[in-house]
């Protein structure tokens, strides 16, 4: 496989394997410059774990408040930087995060994760009776999705809309999808979510909105604008993440039938299995930075105004760290895997993100016997984000 894959290509990893490109990069390039295509500007490609722990935690000489993903670099950057935490850097990136991390706080998650456990555990009977059935539309579109709109208290007649956009606001099913259609996406969750936070400051409620409006950072309440962009970044975190994950985690299961019955048979801990799928899954497979200033980058240099693209995909799989990574081990411990990213940055929905695929496991412990693929199922298009649009199994029922 050739080092020259173009990574701006949505298609490159449906149409190349992206663990045999990063075993070369890593053993051959582990740092390198990816040369300009269609007109947009070049860019740093990071692919070693420890590198890209080390970009993750260097705020003071790489900014996230020009975009965190390539392909809103390559377009000029980020709108939202400065107001959305994803893309805010210090010091009101932490003030921004210490409103969003209330959102996550015991008190609210308690509850969130119940339904979790409740609705999960209700899909799993309801799909294990039916035998047959793609995965990925009656189980994993639904657990995600409502468990963010439970903790944003998101009515339920909205709901179907907010998957459909978000689907489409980072990857495609179909290869000729344009960009505006990921734009006109978001577009569409940010408006819905700034009528939300108009209503919810004048009529507050008890609900994570609410609280995000009622904040102020810097003495100042935030603006409708900067509330709608904060949940958008929670619905977006949340749903695709956590849905790629779940998917890659039953396909996972259908290709190690030992694990998956080490885990049915309780010779396997949830927990641990639940760490070794995020780290299998990877769904994000990069984040990007731009550098601040100049500085050395594994011996080569680093200009100010550059965009430095750290791939997490690579790192989760890094031989150096991890043993034998591409062999799913539901055991390994330590796990000091990168899915929910590290430093300052570092997911702050991630206890949320792990609640989520516990509750997949221990469901499908307790409702299913053996896991059967039916078919090949379709990678989605997308530079970021990695997974499958569909997913068709067999669930055969444990005897009670």
């Amino acid at each position: 496989m050739s080092l020259s894959l173009d990574l701006t290509d949505p298609a490159t990893f449906v149409e190349n394997d992206p663990h045999e490109f990063w075993q070369r990069v890593r053993r051959e390039r582990p740092a390198y410059w990816h040369p300009s295509t269609s007109g947009r500007p070049g860019f740093w490609v990071v692919a070693e774990y420890s590198e890209v722990l080390s970009c993750y935690g260097n705020w003071k000489q790489l900014s996230s408040a020009c975009g965190n993903v390539l392909d809103v670099l390559l377009h000029g950057g980020d709108s939202a930087g400065g107001k959305m935490l994803a893309v805010t850097d210090r010091p009101r990136h932490r003030q921004l995060r210490n409103i969003m991390l209330r959102a996550f706080s015991p008190r609210v998650l308690g509850g969130v994760v119940r339904r979790v456990e409740e609705r999960t555990a209700e899909l799993m009977r309801t799909v294990t009776e039916l035998g047959s059935f793609d995965f990925a539309a009656e189980v994993a579109e639904h657990i995600p999705m409502n468990t963010i709109c439970d903790l944003l208290s998101i009515p339920a007649q909205d709901r179907k809309d907010l998957l459909v956009w978000s689907k489409a606001a980072l990857a495609s099913d179909d290869p000729d999808s344009a960009q505006l259609d990921a734009l006109e996406a978001r577009n569409e969750i940010v408006l819905y979510l700034m009528d939300l936070a108009f209503e919810r400051r004048s009529k507050p409620g008890d609900d994570v909105i609410s609280m995000i409006a009622g904040a102020k950072v810097d003495g100042h309440p935030l603006t409708p604008e900067e509330i709608a962009l904060n949940c958008y970044s929670l619905i977006l975190g949340g749903d695709e993440s956590s849905r790629m994950t779940a998917i890659s985690s039953i396909l996972a299961f259908t290709q190690y039938p030992d694990q998956w019955q080490g885990l049915r048979e309780g010779t396997i801990a949830v927990d641990t299995a639940v760490e070794e799928l995020l780290r299998w899954a990877t769904p994000g497979m990069h984040f990007a930075r731009t550098a601040l200033c100049d500085f050395t980058l594994r011996g080569q240099r680093v200009r100010a105004g550059d965009i430095v693209t750290f791939w997490t995909t690579s790192a989760n799989n890094d031989e150096t760290v991890f043993a034998s990574p591409r062999n799913l081990d539901l055991s390994r411990d330590p796990n000091k895997h990168l899915t929910f990213g590290h430093g300052p940055h570092f997911c702050v929905g991630a206890a949320l993100g792990r609640a989520e695929l516990s509750a997949l496991l221990r469901a499908l412990v307790a409702s299913v016997d053996e896991i059967e693929l039916d078919g090949v199922p379709p990678r989605i298009y997308s530079n970021f984000l990695y997974g499958y649009s569909s997913l068709p199994v067999t669930f055969h029922p444990r005897s009670t």
